[in-house]
């Protein structure tokens, strides 16, 4: 049997009644990871994986009641600490720091029995939109493997997809959970902003940024989100989340920004989304079309911020402090400017210098504060729809994967960025695929901390679709 073939929950149900160990599940997905075909893995932790798939056995043993998804192997993004273990961030700044303590969301993983099989490839820092820039080399697409995965959680969305694991963590700033989802194939939330504590993750943009979930089924994701939020008093932006009971797509309001449908959007994917938005209405939803003026403003507003943002946190990383450092340096001046120079790479170097400019003197206000206010200005168009919609139902990327050096005119978290900026809740689901049997992602957007209620929808829509059971050719079988 190909465990790693199973959801989550079915795989969780099968070792909580005795039919699999957890070492097997966990042996399984060693054996995948050591046989990563997509260079989805930075580091893989056998020892420790083992040792806990262990203790999951010896406790049903016992008899005691554990997690739906204890013993269910998952990875985890490489920025975030694992203790022990290296955290690389995929940069050569860090690719020697071994992590002092767990992340809050790591901490919940093992309460629960989760298995770690290990750490995830990413974009250098959570930098980029294709998976390309870590210095561990790109990650290849399960689909596809001359194509990118999306990024920069694209070793975990290619851990998922290529049956590596049932279950990943990201992290989404401005849409690197639910971008490499579409493009691969498979669910990726990135929650309300505030519902998983983030402490413990390498800080990009902090008002961005958010810990992200990514499975082959909503229903996977649901019940992962449920174990990994709770406040943390660690984390001042932590809230939890509130759980609002289930609710049925049946007499549903779904909006239909018409924006978001029009010039860049490439036509299977137009079509995708549609067909998606339109089997949402057989199920018993409402489809309503929407205006939305803000979108031309979202991505300048979101570099302007997370820029910014990720020049003020990464001004720690200075071989001093933290980081690697420089051999060749006559003075402070040239210590840092070597090390930065040596340890970051081109896109991470390019973000911090327009961050430290819009930053400086009379910059501060002119880009800074502006694209502040224009924060703000989305926020209130978010939520004068959201307050007339229950979803708002968008494509996910505008366009399928990229072959490896091709260029694409105009960003492709485009439609993911407003999202992050806003606070909101966004679920990317499979809808589909294009004329080269490229996956096809949908967009669910809703009010804050109703995570649940686009999870519930998406549940539905997978009962009566197929796209995501969709497995990539070619895969190797795990079989025990």
């Amino acid at each position: 049997m190909d465990l790693l073939s199973c959801d989550a929950l079915t795989l969780g149900a099968m070792i909580r009644r005795g039919e699999v160990r957890a070492a097997d599940a966990a042996a399984a997905a060693i054996r995948a990871a050591k046989e990563d075909p997509y260079n989805a893995y930075i580091t893989i932790d056998e020892a420790g994986a083992m040792e806990q798939a262990h203790l999951v056995d010896e406790r049903l043993k016992k008899g005691e009641g554990l997690s739906p998804l204890a013993g269910v192997p998952i990875a985890v993004k490489d920025n975030i600490l694992i203790k022990g273990l290296k955290n690389t961030c995929a940069s050569r700044m860090m690719k020697d720091y071994v992590a002092p303590y767990d992340a809050a969301v790591v901490e919940h993983l093992r309460s629960a029995g989760m298995v770690i099989i290990g750490k995830s490839n990413l974009d250098e820092f959570a930098m980029g939109s294709t998976n390309t820039t870590s210095c561990f080399g790109k990650v290849l697409n399960p689909f596809d493997v001359q194509r990118v995965p999306g990024g920069s959680s694209g070793g975990s969305a290619a851990a998922v997809a290529g049956r590596l694991v049932p279950l990943s963590l990201g992290t989404d700033t401005g849409g690197s959970v639910r971008q490499p989802s579409a493009m691969c194939g498979i669910v990726g939330l990135k929650p309300t902003y505030g519902s998983i504590s983030r402490y413990g993750v390498v800080a990009h943009a902090s008002s961005l940024d958010q810990v992200g979930l990514m499975a082959r089924t909503a229903a996977d994701v649901k019940a992962l989100l449920h174990l990994v939020c709770t406040k943390d008093d660690r984390d001042s932006t932590s809230v939890g989340l509130q759980d609002h009971g289930h609710r049925s797509v049946k007499g549903l309001t779904i909006g239909i920004p018409k924006a978001y449908f029009e010039d860049g959007v490439d036509e299977d994917v137009r079509t995708g989304a549609l067909k998606g938005a339109e089997q949402m209405e057989r199920l018993g939803a409402k489809l309503v079309e929407i205006h939305m003026a803000t979108l031309k403003y979202a991505m300048p507003t979101y570099y302007a911020i997370s820029a910014s943002e990720a020049s003020s946190n990464m001004a720690r990383f200075d071989g001093v402090r933290y980081g690697s450092r420089a051999e060749n340096y006559e003075n402070l001046n040239e210590l840092y400017a070597a090390s930065r120079g040596e340890g970051f790479g081109r896109v991470v170097r390019q973000r911090l210098l327009l961050g430290s400019y819009a930053l400086k003197g009379e910059n501060y206000e002119e880009i800074f504060l502006r694209a502040a206010k224009v924060r703000t200005v989305i926020k209130r168009e978010f939520d004068e729809v959201l307050s007339k919609c229950d979803i708002v139902l968008t494509p996910t990327s505008p366009i399928t994967a990229l072959k490896f050096g091709e260029d694409r005119e105009g960003p492709l978290d485009i439609f993911t960025a407003s999202v992050s900026l806003c606070g909101l809740p966004g679920l990317s689901i499979p809808c589909g695929f294009d004329r080269n049997g490229l996956p096809i992602g949908m967009q669910f957007i809703g009010r804050a901390f109703e995570d649940d209620l686009l999870l519930d929808a998406a549940m539905e829509y997978q009962s009566v679709t197929e796209h995501h059971k969709a497995a990539p050719m070619g895969r190797c079988s795990h079989e025990v």
